[in-house]
């Protein structure tokens, strides 16, 4: 088997592809053992962005569910465990920075893996658009809390002023991405410890003064609050549950960085398991102690309340931490996105660095850059797609811009459901070895992958209502489902396109899965 690699110019690093008794493995250039358990469970943290999650969810959440939202937070926890568990299952036995992408082609072959590649690589392209917008807004609120200037606030809803900002941003974290692993875990550090300490002083104030009691709409702690069945219909907990599974996408970049990792066939996995718990924790008690503090009421600082659902830490921050403590929050909402907005470039660059070095997409994306030892051409082109996107969905519709991010659950829970699908399959002869096996690399998997397929079914069921997303609609057939739908068949059709380039790949002649697994150096 002949193998093509790209033309190397001076001073790249492209992927080897060294003779072995087993085979040929496959190394891809990039910085081994850069990362530790801590800081590849702080990438995962951080790409999630808790507080930024929080702000935008609570009010919605309440809304569909009511005081039930801790048990929805719960209950979107239990399918992403499940799959978290096969995620660390493959990459012990697979460890590979195309993740999702590269254990799909050993599965299931190389379309579904391509389009499950496909599916990570759009989600996360919508996910930074969104998260450079998100952080522009909350930089010129920061200012104008800061300044006392409500004009300076104001600027954000210049168009042109908003669109510019958001390219800056996206600009600095495409840099920092670029350089490499060093620079990402340095800044990660800072922001995500920022954070969880204002998350934590805000849980602290806000239970304090909940439990003085006599405060406008504040209620008592139930422990029926972490009931599930206490949600009043299955259309409510079904809307509530797509929003909490959004609350904890993310988590999977600890593993894109496996192949920079010390220990990587372990290491990453168990950074995972760690950041989702920390997640889950961080977000029943913030969703506790707000629910306490301000209720569910819909007027005032509830919880409820449609003028503030979008953005809660803005309403509760000063009731709550007062008007120094609570501009805090606010500089951690801007940290939240910022942090998330820079670790979202990761797995993104890794997923298009290994369809690169494996054919499935243009060769000149396996160039690694000679000093950072980071995918540049990758990232400089996931930076580029993300600010174009914005731009161009900003400028055409604001209806658009926000359809666009509803659908984004759909591609979540596209690629998570085939990747936990993919792992059932893939160890489906080593099941019967033992208790454990069955269970975490075939039962957990199985039923993580049937609960996001069937939160997948129903999204798409429901997107089809005009009335969903924004409202609008096309040929009567509401937007979010000819986007969400759109996007998945503009990547059948890259696909056919990249078939007839490289046709290798797609007859499965370079990624099987007898293809030997990769061995970082160390």
């Amino acid at each position: 088997m002949v193998q093509v690699h790209p033309r190397p110019r001076a001073g790249d690093t492209v992927m080897s592809v060294a003779g072995s008794d087993a085979g040929e493995v496959r190394t891809k250039g990039l910085s081994g053992n850069s990362v530790g358990l801590l800081g590849s469970a702080v990438i995962g943290i951080s790409t999630v962005a808790p507080v930024y999650c929080l702000t935008s969810t609570l009010g919605p959440t309440v809304g569909q569910v009511g005081v039930q939202m801790p048990a929805v937070f719960l209950a979107g926890f239990l399918p992403m465990l499940l799959v978290a568990f096969a995620y660390r299952e493959l990459n012990a036995a697979l460890p590979d920075c195309g993740t999702s992408f590269t254990w799909t082609v050993r599965a299931f072959g190389p379309r579904i893996g391509w389009m499950c590649g496909w599916g990570l690589v759009i989600a996360t392209i919508i996910v930074l658009s969104n998260l450079a917008g998100v952080a522009t807004s909350f930089f010129y609120l920061l200012l104008g809390e800061l300044t006392g200037s409500g004009r300076i606030a104001a600027l954000d809803d210049d168009r042109v002023v908003h669109v510019a900002t958001c390219l800056a941003f996206i600009a600095v974290a495409t840099a920092v991405s670029y350089r490499g692993m060093t620079a990402t875990k340095g800044v990660q550090y800072a922001l995500v410890g920022l954070q969880l300490a204002v998350l934590a002083v805000f849980v602290a104030m806000a239970l304090s003064k909940a439990s003085t009691g006599g405060l406008a709409g504040s209620v008592g702690f139930s422990w029926t609050w972490l009931n599930p069945f206490g949600v009043e219909s299955f259309s409510a907990f079904t809307a509530g549950l797509s929003l909490s599974i959004f609350m904890y996408w993310g988590w999977d970049a600890c593993l894109t960085v496996n192949e920079e990792t010390e220990g990587s066939a372990k290491t990453p996995g168990r950074a995972a398991l760690l950041a989702m718990v920390v997640l889950v924790g961080s977000y029943l008690l913030t969703a506790v102690a707000a629910q306490m503090f301000a209720g569910v009421g819909d007027e005032g600082t509830g919880l409820g309340n449609p003028d503030t659902a979008g953005n809660v830490f803005a309403a509760l921050a000063g009731p709550v931490m007062g008007k120094a403590l609570g501009v805090l929050l606010f500089v951690a909402v801007l940290a939240s996105a910022a942090a998330s907005l820079q670790t979202t470039f990761l797995p993104v660059a890794r997923t298009v660095l290994a369809m690169s070095a494996y054919q499935a997409l243009p060769p000149s994306f396996a160039r690694i850059h000679p000093r950072f030892k980071s995918p540049g051409r990758a990232t400089i082109a996931a930076g580029a797609a993300t600010g174009v996107f914005y731009a161009v969905m900003s400028f055409l519709s604001e209806n658009v811009l926000i359809d666009t991010v509803y659908a984004l659950g759909l591609m979540i829970c596209f690629y998570y459901s085939i990747t936990a699908f993919a792992c059932a399959w893939f160890f489906r002869a080593e099941l019967r070895r033992s208790l454990r096996d069955a269970c975490f690399k075939g039962v957990f998997p199985l039923m993580g992958g049937l609960l996001l397929a069937a939160v997948f079914c129903k999204t798409l069921y429901d997107m089809w209502d005009p009335e969903y997303g924004s409202g609008s609609a096309v040929f009567g057939v509401g937007s979010v489902f000819v986007i969400g739908v759109g996007l998945l068949l503009a990547g059948a059709v890259l696909m056919e396109l990249m078939r007839r380039r490289s046709p290798a790949f797609f007859r499965g002649e370079v990624l099987t899965r007898s293809t030997p697994t990769l061995q970082p150096p160390n």
